[in-house]
C-alpha cells in the first residue's frame, strides 16, 4: 500500500532540497498514507521490514521532517507525540481533534488558526496548538 506514496514522498523531499534517503522516503510515505496522525510506534509498525530503522534514526528523521515543514507533530495530554504529513508548506497551522475514547487524532484543516492575535508589546508569534477533544464517530 505504501508504494503509491513513495514517489510523492521522494518528490516532496527533493523539492524541499533535502537529501533523499530511504528512511526519509519511507517515513514520509507512511504518513502520507494515513488519514490521521499516528505515533512513533505506529510509524515503526507501518514501515516495511526491508527498511530497518533503529528508534534513534526514526526520531531524528521525524525531527528533520518536522523542522523542514514536511510533517507536523501534535502534542497530546497522554504525552505521546503524533505525526501527520503536510500536503502544503506550513499547513500545520490548524486545529486538531482528539477522541477521548480511542485516542485517534485527526487534523481539522477546515478550522484554520488565526495568527494575528494581539500579543503584548515585544512578543512574537511562533506557533499555536489547538486541540478539540470529544468522541469520534466510531466511539459515539
Amino acid at each position: 500500500m505504501l508504494s503509491k506514496f513513495y514517489r510523492t514522498a521522494e518528490d516532496m523531499i527533493r523539492h524541499h532540497g533535502g537529501r533523499v534517503t530511504p528512511g526519509r522516503i519511507g517515513i514520509l510515505a507512511a504518513l502520507l498514507a494515513e488519514q490521521q496522525a499516528i505515533t512513533h510506534r505506529e510509524i515503526e509498525q507501518r514501515l516495511p521490514q526491508s527498511l530497518p530503522l533503529d528508534r534513534v534514526t526514526l526520531y531524528r528523521t521525524l525531527e528533520w521532517l518536522v523542522e523542514n515543514g514536511l510533517i507536523h507533530k501534535i502534542t497530546s495530554d497522554d504525552r505521546v507525540w503524533r505525526y501527520n504529513a503536510n500536503l502544503e508548506p506550513q499547513s500545520h497551522q490548524h486545529a486538531h481533534f482528539k477522541c477521548t475514547g480511542c485516542a485517534q487524532v485527526i487534523c481539522l484543516d477546515s478550522l484554520p488558526i488565526e495568527q494575528n492575535w494581539p500579543l503584548p508589546s515585544g512578543y512574537r508569534f511562533q506557533e499555536i496548538e489547538l486541540t478539540v477533544k470529544g468522541l469520534c464517530a466510531n466511539c459515539c
